[in-house]
C-alpha cells in the first residue's frame, strides 16, 4: 500500500519474550525502509536507557523531528511509547512480540504473524492514526501514563511477582505468578474516591481500565471501550482461595462479571488509598498508593 515517505522511529526491546523474538526488530527496521522510510531503530541494553534514548529521538525538531514511533516489544514497550507520545500529536504504532501483548489484542493488532501485524501498521500509515483515550496517575513520584490497565490490589502483587521470574517464557507466567501469590490472598481495606464521592471498601483486586484485558488476556472489563471518555474501576470483594480459583477460569472469557463479588463500573476520576499496595500501570510499576487516576480523552494516537 503506498504511502508518503514518513520518519520513524523503531524502538526495540531486545529482550522481549526472554530475547526469543529478538529478530523481529531488525525484520520491521527493514521492512518499513523498504516502504521508503526514513527509519531511525533505537535499541538499548536496558529499559531506562531506552526510554532515554526514545524521548531524545522524539525530541529533534525541524527536518529530523519523527512523524511517528513504533515499539517492537510487549506491554511493557506499550507504557514506553505512551509515556513518551501521550498529548503530543506523535502517533505510535505496534508491533507484538511480547508475553502479554494486552494492549495490542485491545487494539486487533494481530499477536502471532509478524506480516499481519505490518499489514496493519502500514494500513494505518497510509489512513491515518486512530484517538483512544489515556489514563493518567498521579503519585507520590509525579504522574505516569497508561493505556491499559493500572492494577492496584492482588493483581498489582501478582504482577510484581510475574516481572521477577525469569521463566515460563510466555504468558503462562502471569497465571504461575498469580497460583504463587495465592497463598496470601486476603481482602484489604480501601478508601476511594471516586468522582468525589468517597467510600470505604473491602476489595481482594481492584483496577483502573481504559482496555479490557491484562496479563495475557485475562479480560477483567470485557466491555472497557478505548475511546469512550471513560474509565472501568473494576473491583472483587472478599473471596476465599477456592472461590478465586472457581472464578479465575471465567476471567479470560469475561463471564466474571455477574457474579455478586465483581462489580463494574464508568468512571472519570478515581482516588485510590490503602496500606502496603503497589500500584502497576501496563505491567510496570508505579509506587505505593495513594494515587489519583483519571482519563484524560483523545490524549494517544495509534496506527492501529
Amino acid at each position: 500500500m503506498p504511502t508518503s515517505p514518513k520518519r520513524i522511529i523503531v524502538a526495540i526491546n531486545p529482550s522481549a519474550s526472554f530475547g526469543s523474538r529478538s529478530a523481529t526488530g531488525p525484520k520491521v527496521v527493514d521492512a518499513l525502509a523498504a516502504d521508503g522510510h526514513d527509519v531511525t531503530a533505537v535499541a538499548q541494553p536496558d529499559f531506562a536507557s531506552l526510554t532515554s534514548a526514545v524521548r531524545q529521538a522524539l525530541d529533534a525538531g525541524g527536518p529530523a523531528a519523527a512523524d511517528a514511533l513504533v515499539v517492537v516489544g510487549g506491554d511493557g514497550m506499550v507504557s514506553l511509547a505512551v509515556n513518551a507520545t501521550a498529548e503530543t500529536g506523535i502517533p505510535f504504532g505496534i508491533i507484538p512480540s511480547g508475553t502479554g501483548n494486552d494492549m495490542a489484542r485491545g487494539l486487533g493488532i494481530p499477536l502471532d504473524s509478524l506480516d499481519d501485524a505490518l499489514a496493519v501498521l502500514r494500513t494505518a500509515l497510509f489512513a491515518g492514526a486512530r484517538t483512544i483515550d489515556a489514563g493518567r496517575v498521579h503519585h507520590a513520584g509525579g504522574s505516569t501514563w497508561f493505556g491499559g490497565v493500572l492494577s492496584a490490589g492482588f493483581d498489582a502483587l501478582v504482577n510484581e511477582r510475574a516481572n521477577r521470574m525469569k521463566r515460563p517464557r510466555g504468558a503462562s507466567r502471569y497465571v504461575i505468578a498469580l497460583l504463587a501469590e495465592l497463598v496470601t490472598l486476603r481482602a484489604r481495606s480501601y478508601e476511594l474516591t471516586v468522582d468525589g464521592a468517597r467510600s470505604i471498601v473491602s476489595a481482594s483486586l481492584i483496577a483502573v481500565a481504559n482496555n479490557r484485558s491484562l496479563g495475557g488476556g485475562m479480560t477483567v472489563t470485557p466491555d472497557a471501550v478505548l475511546d469512550d471518555g471513560l474509565l472501568d474501576l473494576f473491583r472483587v470483594g472478599a473471596l476465599s482461595r477456592v472461590r478465586f480459583l472457581r472464578l479465575f477460569p471465567k476471567v479470560f472469557s469475561g463471564s466474571h462479571t455477574g457474579l455478586d463479588i465483581v462489580d463494574i463500573s464508568r468512571v472519570s476520576r478515581v482516588r485510590i488509598d490503602a496500606d502496603d499496595v503497589i500500584a502497576y500501570a501496563d505491567g510496570e510499576r508505579v509506587g505505593p498508593l495513594p494515587v489519583e487516576v483519571e482519563v484524560v480523552p483523545g490524549a494517544l494516537r495509534i496506527l492501529a
